[in-house]
């Protein structure tokens, strides 16, 4: 239930650059794209076949194609997330502009690189 409007740009190539990695579809993760021929979508057929059997649950519903369906509690697991994230670039916006030393707003940097990994991992487990 992952399909959004980003993942359809990234999956089909448009504006995005030819080195950025390309995300499943589906899962999220990195796609390993081989050869020639029309850029893959999906990580492998299992993701691909999830993906089908959406597409035929919506099919003649009013639920959009590219719906995210999150129970309350992934939901809100999401949006703590997005605090904590929130509140890192903050405490790096204030340490650049209180002229900290390098090493503390370096130190505050891969935190906020940490917080945004976890958050973004959740999408694997949107699913569950």
């Amino acid at each position: 239930m992952e399909n959004t409007a980003t993942d359809n740009a990234a999956s089909s190539g448009s504006g995005r650059r030819a080195d950025a990695p390309v995300r499943c579809a589906w899962c999220g993760r990195e796609v390993v794209q081989s050869g020639a021929g029309r850029r893959r979508r999906y990580c492998g057929q299992s993701c691909r076949q999830r993906a089908y059997e959406q597409r035929q649950a919506l099919a003649g519903t009013s639920v959009p194609a590219d719906a995210l369906i999150l129970s309350s509690a992934a939901a809100e697991e999401l949006t703590d997330r997005l605090f904590e994230v929130r509140c890192a670039a903050e405490d790096v916006a204030a340490a650049v502009s209180d002229g900290e030393d390098a090493d503390s707003v370096s130190a505050l940097c891969e935190e906020l690189v940490g917080l945004a990994r976890r958050a973004e991992a959740i999408r694997s487990r949107a699913g569950d």
